[in-house]
């Protein structure tokens, strides 16, 4: 198989499941801009459903997954845009307790991938932190101080809890 080719085997059930999707598909007249006005930060851990945690639907928010929730440059980049263009006046950043960035340093990740698959990942920042709370207040801050940002953007945070389904809003 070609690099360029679609590997279909590996992807099947996905694509028999959208064709089950299209059949009650009922978005098409959401417009690209957040109906609620917000943008949520959160992880990409699966066991996140960041709409229905705040009582959402498709349509109303801006989602922005990576590992720990951290606000990375692509993060701020992303939320400028949203913050202009696509009708965002509320940030909420929502990382979540039981995460695998918040209860490992950095070199562990480095070395647990280099021994178990010989690759040497110190080239890239996975911004993992044992101090989660310190670091929402850092990146809380970073949005806020940020000069790019539209002004009146309102910024908040909270620590979802994946084994009960309550978001803690953080003072910070």
């Amino acid at each position: 198989m070609s690099n360029n080719s679609f590997p279909h085997e590996s992807f099947d059930d996905l694509l028999a499941a959208n064709a089950e999707y299209q059949k009650t598909f009922k978005y098409s007249g959401l417009t690209g801009s957040a109906a609620k006005g917000l943008a949520i930060v959160t992880c990409m851990d699966s066991r996140i459903n960041p709409l229905s945690v705040i009582g959402l639907r498709s349509g109303d928010a801006k989602i922005l997954r990576n590992a720990g929730a951290r606000v990375t440059e692509d993060v701020i980049r992303t939320l400028v845009l949203a913050t202009y263009l696509l009708n965002v006046n509320r940030i909420l950043v929502m990382p979540h307790t039981d995460c695998k960035m918040a209860e490992n340093d950095e070199a562990d990740f480095h070395k647990l991938i280099d021994e178990q698959y010989g690759v040497n990942t110190s080239s890239l920042e996975f911004r993992t932190s044992r101090d989660q709370r310190g670091s929402l207040a850092s990146d809380l801050n970073r949005i806020r101080s940020y000069p790019l940002l539209r002004e009146g953007v309102v910024v908040a945070g909270a620590i979802y809890d994946v084994k009960t389904g309550t978001i803690e809003p953080f003072e910070g």
